[in-house]
């Protein structure tokens, strides 16, 4: 199979060229039907460079400068925030022995009472002070709440509140997890809270 011919791109007349055409085609009887043929069209004139303007700098007077924007540095990404494991519930030694009353709670806040915004900051509090000095497992009292015997009713807030709380970015470096406390402590009105070592 041939293949088809290539056709290279045309290029355009030369002055000289173009004069030389104009020659020869004066010279040449076209055949008969034929038409004559035109002359290629002349190679445009090139446009002259603009002449150069002269800048006069008076003794005495520095040139001013072009100002040069600085781009301010790119601050660095933060640091990752380290992965917390998911919060558990107290071991099973510590919770039987705070069952049995063989081991007691480190310290312990009643929050029962308090307005949220008010609880919220003292329960933060807490567990910092709490935490500083050592302490492992704490005691929170929330208040049952619920007017009734309803107890998710509007009085049981703190009580739905603070396992909410608890699990929140700011809180979760502290508390390893937490559980209901014993009957003796408060059963479903209060909560175990498990510390993180320092």
């Amino acid at each position: 199979m041939t293949e088809p011919p290539r056709f290279r791109r045309r290029r355009r007349l030369s002055a000289e060229e173009t004069r030389l055409w104009a020659e020869i085609s004066r010279l040449v009887t076209p055949l008969r039907g034929r038409a004559v043929p035109s002359p290629p069209l002349p190679l445009p004139e090139p446009i002259p460079a603009p002449a150069p303007v002269a800048v006069t700098v008076r003794p005495g007077r520095p040139a001013a400068k072009t100002p040069v924007l600085k781009q301010a540095p790119v601050p660095p990404p933060p640091p990752p925030a380290p992965v917390l494991p998911p919060l558990a519930p107290l071991e099973r030694r510590v919770r039987t022995a705070l069952r049995r009353g063989s081991r007691s709670v480190d310290a312990s806040i009643d929050l029962h009472g308090m307005r949220q915004a008010e609880a919220h900051a003292a329960l933060i509090g807490f567990l910092h002070r709490s935490r500083a000095q050592g302490h492992a497992v704490v005691l929170v009292v929330t208040g049952k709440g619920g007017a009734g015997g309803d107890p998710y009713g509007e009085r049981g807030v703190l009580r739905r509140s603070v396992p909410h709380w608890l699990r929140l970015p700011e809180l979760r470096p502290l508390v390893v997890g937490f559980e209901e406390a014993a009957h003796h402590h408060g059963g479903g009105g209060a909560l175990y809270i498990r510390l993180r070592r320092r």
